[in-house]
């Protein structure tokens, strides 16, 4: 390797290149999703094939359940979210056990509901199981319809079948769907690409179309097992709704103290996602997202390089990415009852 092969930090020429390629793949993409609208100040982008438009950072909706927050103090934080801009919140079924969506369907009533494009998640991968799980995520939401329902932590190789299987849980999410319980419908993971390209594959041999897909994309994903490299062409391909998470790899990055929250933030903003969710568990939080967001402007080549590079070493071994690399984030794992 010659000395200009490598950068100040080791970080290689050839690795660099690897890392930007679905930025550079997808270039043509970004200026359209960067200038699809503009409200309040927050950019929006298009939810993929489902033509929806969507605030470029969603609320997440574990942290608004946590036992550290009031009642009152979640909704102020949903509420400010919506009337700052924001439209994209997200949820799940089995969140704090429900108070996540308790707390959000409170926030979502006097009108709230009409500022939210309303995302929840089930587990159960049964039809019986999976229309139980959506009738109390529409009763604890206090709502008639789910904008977006998600099957969650599709996390185990035979996950993808299980639930497009006869008598599987897809089977209650389409009856929900044609009676308008649910518009559209999609999936979420954090452990293997692979196994996301499975389920891809799986739906697509269904013949059903899939209009999201949520999975870890942050800046030390680009280094280690990445969605980032493996997934995510693969949905700007099939025009797929690309919901990032963890894009402070829920605070385990900073931990690193490689990089800053901001920075994090906007390199996920910067790769072709259609919303960015991050939790939020207090106002100053949900202020550094909305500020982040409103000052968004596309990196440099340069810009990621260096992000990348602060970040390669400590990435390596996926230490901090303990939801590719541990069961400490498998929910369905600790509490195998909720895929019945």
């Amino acid at each position: 390797m010659t000395p200009s092969d490598k950068n100040d930090s080791g970080f290689t020429r050839r690795r660099f290149l690897e890392t930007t390629a679905v930025t550079a793949v997808a270039g043509t993409l970004l200026p359209n999703m960067w200038a699809a609208e503009v409200r309040n100040g927050i950019p929006y982008r298009t939810l993929g094939n489902t033509g929806e438009k969507v605030s470029c950072i969603g609320l997440g909706g574990f942290h608004i359940g946590s036992s550290k927050l009031s009642d009152d103090e979640s909704i102020r934080i949903i509420r400010t979210a919506l009337d700052e801009g924001l439209n994209f919140l997200d949820n799940c079924w089995d969140y704090n056990d429900g108070a996540s969506e308790v707390r959000m369907g409170k926030a979502l009533r006097d009108g709230y509901r009409q500022k939210a494009f309303l995302m929840t998640k089930i587990d159960s991968h049964s039809k019986n199981g999976a229309a139980h799980q959506i009738e109390e995520s529409l009763r604890r939401l206090q709502t008639d319809h789910i904008d977006l329902l998600q099957f969650h932590e599709v996390i185990r190789p035979g996950d993808p079948e299980a639930i497009f299987a006869a008598g599987g849980g897809m089977e209650a999410a389409v009856e929900a769907q044609k009676k308008g319980n649910i518009r559209y419908i999609g999936f979420t993971g954090h452990k293997s690409p692979d196994i996301h390209l499975k389920m891809i594959e799986t739906a697509l041999a269904h013949k059903f179309t899939l209009n999201s897909a949520q999975m870890p994309l942050n800046l030390m994903d680009a280094h280690f097992n990445s969605f980032g490299k493996k997934v995510l062409p693969v949905l700007v391909k099939h025009n797929i709704g690309v919901l990032g998470m963890k894009p402070i790899g829920n605070g385990l990055i900073l931990n690193s103290k490689t990089v800053e929250a901001e920075d994090c933030l906007r390199y996920a903003l910067n790769l072709p996602t259609s919303v960015v969710i991050t939790g939020c568990d207090s106002m100053s939080i949900l202020q550094q997202a909305l500020r982040v967001a409103r000052n968004f402007k596309p990196l440099s080549e340069s810009e990621v390089s260096a992000l990348l590079a602060k970040t390669a070493p400590a990435a390596q071994k996926g230490e901090f990415e303990l939801y590719k690399t541990a069961n400490n984030f498998d929910g369905t794992a600790h509490n195998p009852q909720w895929l019945d």
